[in-house]
């Protein structure tokens, strides 16, 4: 799934049509999600989540994998409701910026509003990589920029991706997990 872009000619012109409207060649993505309250009209926050990913669709994104859902406690560690994730492995024709905003309009449709950092939410959708580019501006970083440290990102991110290296530190997903804070208290939940 990710050996398309190691052919540096393949990755600048893949990279230059990352920021259009739309192109022919669709782009493997990442994302991740995760939620800690409920949101109206679900029983659970994962019956939410699962919600969520059935409208991506909808956006223009197709699901190629979902992995398994993990509980785990909030990041930094508060007194919040512990969290519910999952990562999802997925295709889009879309820019990365109108990938973006279609996972922040879905999180609005399930009730989340942004005001302040870490705190629960209902929904959290968070674009991971987007065809292992690296890029920053004032909307975006990619790859997200704290999933390295995460276990409730790399742990799910195992599943969907085994062999996932990290376009910033080089660091497979073994190493990665291999170095992550015994503190970040994560469960593999039953399905």
């Amino acid at each position: 799934m990710w050996g398309y872009l190691e052919d540096k000619f393949t990755h600048s012109m893949v990279y230059e049509k990352m920021f259009d409207k739309k192109y022919s060649d669709p782009i493997d993505i990442l994302i991740g999600i995760g939620a800690n309250l409920v949101p109206d009209g679900f029983e659970t926050p994962r019956g939410g989540c699962e919600a969520a990913i059935a409208r991506f669709p909808a956006i223009g994104i197709e699901i190629v994998h979902v992995s398994a859902w993990f509980e785990t406690a909030p990041v930094p560690l508060t007194d919040q409701p512990w969290f519910v994730n999952a990562v999802i492995a997925a295709r889009t024709s879309l820019s990365m910026h109108d990938t973006l905003q279609g996972l922040h309009r879905i999180e609005t449709e399930f009730g989340r509003v942004r005001q302040v950092r870490n705190e629960a939410r209902v929904l959290d959708l968070d674009l991971l990589d987007f065809g292992r580019v690296q890029h920053a501006d004032d909307r975006i970083t990619l790859p997200h920029p704290r999933m390295h440290q995460r276990a409730f990102v790399l742990l799910p991110l195992q599943d969907v991706a085994p062999d996932y290296v990290h376009p910033v530190t080089g660091r497979g997903i073994g190493d990665l997990v291999a170095v992550l804070p015994e503190e970040q208290m994560i469960r593999r939940m039953s399905d």
